[in-house]
């Protein structure tokens, strides 16, 4: 389910070098012990504790272990009183005995999993210098009895929560840099138009309705720019639209071909996309600014999806011997690895802000679910258990 439209799709032969399957089986993990956590009988107590130890878990930087030996000793305790639940935690190194943090944090007795979420993404950040996930959100597409909606849900695939109730086909929502606003393409009104939903209002508004497609769409790191592909001109272009003027700059002019798919760089200066001006899909990069697009993958029969991660890799879906994988390429030194290998479809990946974990749409058997990967190598974890299609899903940044 490549949500894209590239309209001249043809196979080419894959290239010949091998790639290496990467993963590391969990190796070389901290442990961590939560024994010295005190907490009470109330259930939101022991709901913050079941939370906090499958968050840190799912980060896969620690293993959790009930030994007084843990490279990592989280202290404290988490004590429900007068409807505010309170996690006093002390995270120290056990073998040297650095202190890490001394904090308090405070939520409502009925947010035990938001605390949780906080206190775990302040361990990572703490110990390992990277943005917990935990807190995170994912938003994706629910299909279910042949109505399209949009929907998102917390990093573990709790707490879902559906933003449409069109029932129309919709695809590539994507999160604005401060996770507040949702866009995406929808054919609500008939036609593909590019809308925004502000998530503490819910209030919906077209962005982008010019003649033909408007798809695509992805917010520049700053929140002042769009990347998107129109056809308004008759061929399926890249383009930038200013959020505040609503000024266009043309990207691409590919005669007989099309272009899709729109990413940012970390810094702003560059956008990966898919054309397959060569005959089939591959990703390329361009300036913001303009200029001749640089093709960037040369292995695979098609290469599309790209999401370019706050570390400068670049992961896409590429089809190699009938299947869609999951790759991930440096552009800085064009190396690449595949990072799927079992025979179903793995499309759509997105990074999330730890630069570690995608989330991407396994299609098995005609079904799609949205599952999370660990690039070092922990064990897939399939997000979505709810009943039809869920694909197309896109990590919130924070």
């Amino acid at each position: 389910m490549q949500a894209m439209f590239i309209l001249f799709i043809c196979g080419a032969i894959a290239m010949g070098e091998d790639i290496r399957i990467v993963g590391t089986g969990g190796a070389g993990k901290i442990s961590l012990s939560l024994q010295n956590l005190k907490i009470g009988p109330k259930s939101s107590e022991k709901l913050f504790y079941s939370v906090l130890k499958n968050d840190l878990k799912n980060s896969g930087w620690f293993a959790i272990v009930a030994k007084p030996t843990a490279t990592v000793q989280v202290d404290g305790a988490c004590i429900e009183k007068s409807g505010k639940l309170v996690a006093s935690c002390e995270v120290r190194n056990g073998s040297t005995g650095k202190r890490y943090f001394s904090r308090v944090f405070t939520k409502k007795s009925s947010e035990a999993r938001q605390l949780a979420h906080q206190v775990s993404d302040a361990i990572v950040s703490a110990v390992k210098g990277v943005p917990g996930i935990a807190s995170t959100k994912i938003v994706m597409i629910s299909s279910n009895g042949g109505k399209k909606d949009v929907a998102i849900c917390g990093s573990d695939g709790k707490g879902i929560v559906q933003l449409t109730r069109d029932g129309a086909p919709c695809l590539s929502p994507t999160w604005g840099p401060n996770a507040q606003n949702i866009f995406y393409t929808s054919f609500y009104r008939g036609f593909p138009d590019v809308y925004k939903i502000e998530l503490e209002t819910g209030r919906r508004s077209k962005v982008a309705a010019y003649p033909g497609i408007n798809a695509g769409a992805d917010i520049s790191p700053n929140g002042k720019l769009m990347a998107l592909t129109l056809s308004k001109d008759g061929n399926p272009e890249l383009y930038i639209r200013n959020l505040s003027s609503g000024k266009l700059t043309r990207l691409t002019r590919t005669k007989n071909a099309a272009e899709a798919s729109p990413t940012w760089s970390p810094d702003g200066r560059k956008i990966a996309f898919v054309s397959d001006s060569t005959g089939s899909p591959q990703v390329y990069t361009v300036d913001r600014s303009g200029g001749k697009p640089k093709r960037i993958t040369f292995r695979g029969n098609e290469n599309v999806s790209p999401d370019w991660g706050t570390d400068g890799r670049i992961a896409y879906s590429s089809r190699r011997s009938g299947r869609y994988h999951i790759c991930i390429l440096d552009p800085k030194n064009r190396k690449e690895v595949q990072i799927t290998s079992d025979y179903v479809d793995h499309e759509q990946p997105s990074w999330a802000p730890d630069a570690r974990h995608i989330v991407y749409a396994r299609t098995e058997g005609y079904r799609s679910a949205v599952y999370v990967l660990d690039t070092m190598g922990d064990a897939q974890v399939r997000l979505t258990q709810f009943k039809g299609d869920w694909y197309s899903p896109d990590w919130s940044p924070r």
